[in-house]
């Protein structure tokens, strides 16, 4: 697949935490205009993983380009956001003492156009955030601030969407509600999605491609049918 293909194109990655190896000569690519869920146990490396994208970890070694040009390993954290990558993290990490709006302007501080408003579009796909506008993001349900930090991060209305376990602690129809979110973001606008999913039935509905990862390496990769029951007895069972 040509590069320009992909949106993301991670090569022979590494990254130390101290003396302690946790990403090795990871390679994984990211189409566009698709949803690839990155899927493993427990510390296998994937939080890092979305942190050595976004520049809030470092990495040793390696490249990660980002639409089929830009060397994200050289660009500070607000750049990479600029460039058009929104970043979902896990626990969501909104603001409890400011409004769900200030909390959604937050995240038009790295818009490169400079826009001051809110898009429409966030509104439109979260309408319990247009609701409850006014409302302290501290007093929402863990769902509705899940649904907050996603609104935040398409504030920027970016090429690339990150989301880190979006579904964790969160009531079942919320997360149904944020895959078809997911869903629309990619059909209606052309949006590329980069997905942790520890659940698999969300991943098998919502995901077009996997990629497992295994003790710092991606171990399997390929569409979602192909997400074969070996693989999982394999490298996600517990």
């Amino acid at each position: 697949m040509p590069s320009t293909s992909q949106m993301l194109k991670i090569e022979k990655l590494n990254q130390f935490y101290g003396e302690s190896h946790t990403l090795w000569e990871l390679e994984l690519d990211v189409p566009k205009g698709q949803c690839t869920c990155v899927m493993g146990r427990n510390g296998v490396g994937k939080t890092t993983l979305m942190k050595c994208v976004m520049g809030e970890e470092n990495t040793s070694s390696g490249s990660i380009q980002f639409d089929g040009g830009t060397e994200l390993t050289k660009q500070k954290l607000e750049e990479r956001s600029r460039l058009g990558i929104g970043y979902v993290p896990q626990g969501r990490q909104i603001f409890p003492l400011l409004t769900v709006e200030e909390n959604l302007r937050t995240g038009l501080a790295v818009r490169k156009d400079g826009s001051k408003k809110i898009p429409e579009r966030i509104y439109e796909l979260f309408p319990v955030l247009k609701e409850m506008k006014n409302r302290r993001g501290g007093d929402l349900s863990g769902g509705q601030q899940q649904q907050l930090a996603i609104g935040r991060a398409l504030v920027i209305e970016p090429q690339l969407l990150i989301l880190d376990e979006p579904g964790e602690g969160i009531q079942p129809n919320i997360v149904a509600q944020i895959g078809e979110v997911i869903r629309r973001l990619i059909k209606e606008d052309g949006l590329t999605v980069l997905l942790v999913e520890q659940k698999l039935p969300f991943a098998r509905k919502y995901a077009d491609r996997f990629a497992i990862m295994d003790r710092g390496r991606r171990v399997a990769e390929g569409e979602i049918a192909e997400l074969s029951d070996e693989l999982i007895k394999k490298h996600l069972t517990v």
